[in-house]
């Protein structure tokens, strides 16, 4: 089922995809430039989506290199070309999906030769919506957050890093936790009101995770 959201002037539309329903998240202004954030599974839906709203997708970013997030990212170079963002130290996932992931998974994806690398730090816009790059490495080396903002409106795209009560796992290959709860204190630093959009489950704020998460710093 998907679920739409309407944060102030931050419109995006939530897609459950995959067998692990992964969130995946498009975003989009009112003129009509949008972006998706981790396909984990089959887009028809966002691709019917995307036409019957006459929006055109300019760019995905992905929160790490995971099959689960990726899978369905190749029905979607033809309409974005080389505007794919990963961090670089997961690259290597999306150029070759990990045999062991795939078998761990049960999933697959011929994997994408072509696209750009991003760090922490990194702004840049897609139309109205600008995007800057938090790297929040623990759940893999090069899993990242994305703050996503519209003039004084903001969310956080937390991919595996942060979910609602819990964090992303780091005993899958290249985990790390001592990484990871170095990004919690990272992202503590954040606003308490800040509307959190995770990879997997349900949204949730800052505020909330500083109250229950059982892991926060």
């Amino acid at each position: 089922m998907l679920v739409s959201r309407d944060v102030s002037d931050i419109n995006y539309k939530r897609f459950p995809l995959g067998a692990l329903w992964t969130n995946g998240y498009l975003f989009f202004d009112d003129e009509g430039s949008a972006f998706f954030v981790d396909p984990g599974g089959d887009v028809g839906e966002v691709l019917e989506y995307l036409e019957r709203q006459r929006l055109t997708l300019k760019a995905v970013l992905l929160t790490h290199g995971h099959l689960d997030h990726i899978a369905g990212i190749e029905k979607f170079v033809p309409l974005v070309k080389d505007d794919i963002y990963i961090a670089p130290e997961d690259a290597p996932l999306l150029r070759h999906p990990p045999e062991e992931m795939r078998q761990i998974l049960r999933m697959e994806c011929p994997g994408v030769d072509v696209f750009k690398t991003v760090a922490d730090g990194d702004v840049f816009a897609v139309g109205k919506i600008e995007i800057k790059v938090m790297a929040t490495p623990g759940h893999t080396q090069g899993s990242v957050c994305y703050l996503i903002s519209r003039g004084e409106k903001n969310i956080l795209a937390s991919g595996d890093t942060l979910f609602a009560q819990s964090v992303g796992r780091t005993d899958l290959p290249g985990g790390d936790f001592r990484m990871l709860m170095a990004s919690l204190q990272k992202l503590a630093a954040l606003p308490d009101d800040l509307p959190v959009l995770p990879g997997h489950g349900a949204s949730t704020t800052i505020g909330q995770e500083r109250k229950s998460n059982p892991f926060w710093p």
